[in-house]
């Protein structure tokens, strides 16, 4: 048999690699300055672009888009060349996806900061920015499909497979979620409104942990974990239940992110029993991969690579358990909104994704450059400094977490809230967050240890940027398979559609009747537009991240309509463009502040927060005060909410400014008489407008109907 010799494209595994350990060292630094402001709210350095509410989804799109994204890419690259016996389809295309993928990250760091967002949780960036994601990421698409197409091997590796429905799914996801209507350059508003906006978002947000934190993963551990052991994959036949499986329940899953929201009840069930499902192919990824290391267990006692997957594995199994169980009603109830949240995510971003990379570059690092790694002892040191790490956030988190969902559910004896000033709470798990930033600290001391052995393992090889290889042309004759699934694997872009119509079906179920039919959506006449004012003032809300801390949702608990008000109804967000309902309250439920307090009081907590509630640890916004309103773009900002469907009239889009600038100083008026002199065109009072305005369009009832004794 003729072989045909060709050479590996190993450059671009190692400029991805190397651009991995950049942004992950970013990303962790990032995270560790928002866990301290979270203890010293003044590490903001009292500068607006470096607060908590605009450097969490900074830290966020980081590790995901950068760190990980990054990792997904030099792992794809190593393993596809590898598996299809040939190149990259285009070194050309190869050099636009990494320095594309580079750039867009750049815009991320420098857009969010700056307060340019959408809002939607892990998709924050502007809509110039997401053509850029969609551009590269067809790209990528191509350049895969092309070495698929141009393959040595006639089966695809399992690997493959999920490398395929990772590109497919996350193209669909971004696509669906990012669907906006530009106001300007760096403005924009979403096309959905309130119920179906959240229902999109958790579409979105779910599956982008299982498309893009998850099944690329998988991939790389089906190719990488076999490779380290050097065993064969425990079974051919759990790889593919586990793929179909997989794919298929994980995106109906998203609904369980929204559970006793005004979001239609069939969906949430839907989300629910999806979510519970999803617990089997998970673990069956997790045991084909721990049963894989069946007689090589000697070899995890020396090699630190093996550590790290046999704890990504693990990390993987409990963060997969953790997810149906947070969707368990019972358990949500007590959970949402708390720093169990926040354990769980990190349970997986740090132990999955962090250690399987961690790995992952430990054993291809040396491989590319021809050389031994630096030092084992190192990495095994990194290994136990990253697993301490872990184990310090994670654990003050979850604890923290009971102890919120308990104290806000604490009633006294008379019916009273034990806990009425929701302050409270956030002063009993300080001690927590110093715990979670000392497990950051260890975390990210290992991720620059292992840099330094890298760095050392780097300069004492060489890379061997072509690496020859050699392989037998792919022949047409085509063997009678008895397997349906290996007939299968021999067609790539039937696979692509097959995977494709597969995560469609979940979405279209569950998003299409509550586009369609409007009674999922039910309409309260009392509710109205914002004036020109309080929508200025809504953007200025969504610049600063307060989403980020703050809630917009009262669930139908007796706990929360007696700390907050009424429970809030789908029909209040139907002119809101995005929602804001928020995944967690490191602050109270802002969604009946309106009139709650006087004009003053919100003045004063911008201010100083502590002037008005001692102790907390909100930072001060006070360039809200000395920053002028920008009322350049109002009229179109209603002009694109009334082609949303926002029933503003002629009259209101060309009065926007006039009724704008009456409303301000009415307020700057009040302020003046209670002794803050404001002047009306700062933003400080279309702020003050907005959050008066909330939860203010339905009279809270007497007996919450539908309050429930949570």
């Amino acid at each position: 048999m003729q072989l045909t010799k060709f050479n590996y494209d190993n450059k671009i595994v190692r400029d991805f690699g190397v651009a991995t350990i950049v942004w992950g060292i970013v990303g962790m630094s990032v995270g560790l300055l928002v866990a301290i402001q979270l203890v010293w709210p003044f590490m903001n350095f009292e500068l607006q672009y470096t607060t908590f509410g605009r450097v969490r989804p900074l830290h966020t799109n980081a590790v995901i888009f950068a760190f990980v994204g990054n990792a997904i890419f030099m792992g794809a690259y190593y393993s596809l060349q590898r598996l299809l016996k040939a190149r990259m389809f285009s070194d050309f295309l190869s050099r636009v996806h990494f320095w594309g993928w580079q750039l867009i990250i750049l815009a991320a760091a420098i857009t969010l900061p700056l307060g340019l967002t959408t809002s939607h949780e892990y998709a924050e960036l502007e809509w110039p920015i997401d053509i850029g994601i969609t551009l590269i990421w067809v790209v990528f698409g191509i350049n895969m499909f092309g070495t698929i197409i141009k393959r040595r091997e006639r089966h695809m590796y399992v690997a493959i497979w999920f490398y395929i429905a990772t590109f497919v799914t996350v193209a669909v996801l971004h696509i669906v979620n990012s669907v906006q209507l530009p106001i300007s350059m760096w403005k924009s508003y979403y096309l959905y409104a309130g119920v179906q906006d959240a229902l999109v978002q958790w579409w979105y947000g779910h599956n982008a942990v299982a498309f893009f934190l998850t099944t690329p993963y998988l991939g790389m551990m089906y190719y990488f974990l076999p490779k380290m052991a050097n065993r064969p994959i425990y079974s051919y036949k759990l790889s593919i239940l586990h793929f179909w499986s997989l794919i298929f329940i994980y995106i109906w899953a998203g609904p369980h992110h929204l559970l006793y929201t005004s979001l239609p009840g069939w969906v949430q069930s839907l989300g629910v029993v999806f979510s519970i499902m999803l617990i089997a192919p998970s673990w069956g990824g997790m045991i084909n991969g721990l049963l894989t290391l069946r007689g090589a267990w000697d070899k995890v006692r020396t090699e630190p690579t093996l550590k790290f997957m046999v704890v990504a594995l693990t990390a993987y199994g409990m963060a997969t358990f953790e997810g149906p169980m947070l969707s368990l009603k019972q358990v949500n109830a007590i959970a949402h909104f708390t720093d169990w949240i926040v354990a769980h995510v990190h349970v997986g971003a740090l132990g999955w994704n962090g250690f399987m990379t961690f790995g992952i570059l430990y054993w291809l690092i040396p491989r590319i450059y021809k050389t031994e790694l630096y030092s084992k002892k190192l990495a095994s040191v990194h290994f136990w400094i990253g697993t301490l790490g872990i184990l310090f956030y994670a654990i003050p988190m979850y604890w923290a977490a009971v102890v919120q969902g308990l104290m806000w559910k604490e009633f006294t004896p008379e019916g009273t809230l034990q806990y009425p000033n929701f302050l409270a709470t956030t002063l009993q798990i300080i001690p927590m967050h110093m715990m979670r930033a000392i497990g950051g600290t260890l975390y990210l001391a290992g991720a620059l240890l292992m840099t330094f052995n890298l760095v050392k393992t780097m300069r004492k090889g060489r890379l061997l940027a072509n690496e020859p290889a050699e392989a037998p042309e792919l022949t047409p004759v085509v063997v009678n398979e008895r397997s349906k699934h290996r007939r299968l694997e021999r067609k790539p872009i039937l696979f692509m559609v097959v995977a494709l119509i597969t995560i469609l079906i979940g979405g279209l179920v569950q998003m299409m009747p509550t586009f369609l039919i409007s009674s999922n959506v039910p309409t309260i006449s009392s509710v109205k537009p914002y004036t020109a004012l309080e929508l200025q003032g809504r953007d200025l809300y969504i610049r600063e991240g307060c989403v980020n801390c703050h809630s917009q949702t009262v669930r139908p608990f007796r706990s929360e309509t007696a700390r907050y008000g009424e429970y809030s109804k789908a029909g209040e967000f139907v002119y809101d463009h995005p929602f804001l309902w928020g995944s967690k309250r490191t602050g109270p439920d802002l969604h009946r502040i309106g009139k709650k307090y006087p004009n003053k009081w919100h003045f004063d907590h911008m201010l100083d927060p502590t002037i008005t509630s001692p102790g907390s640890i909100m930072p001060p916004y006070p360039w809200l005060i000395e920053q002028p309103l920008d009322t350049t773009a109002t009229k179109a900002k209603l002009n694109a909410m009334r082609i949303l469907g926002v029933p503003y009239t002629d009259e209101d889009v060309d009065q926007a400014n006039v009724n704008l600038r009456r409303q301000a100083e009415e307020i700057a008026a009040d302020l003046d008489q209670q002794g803050a002199a404001v002047r009306a065109d700062r933003e400080i009072i279309a702020l003050i407008a907005y959050l008066q305005r909330l939860g203010t369009d339905i009279k809270a009832q007497e007996t919450p109907v539908a309050a429930t004794n949570e």
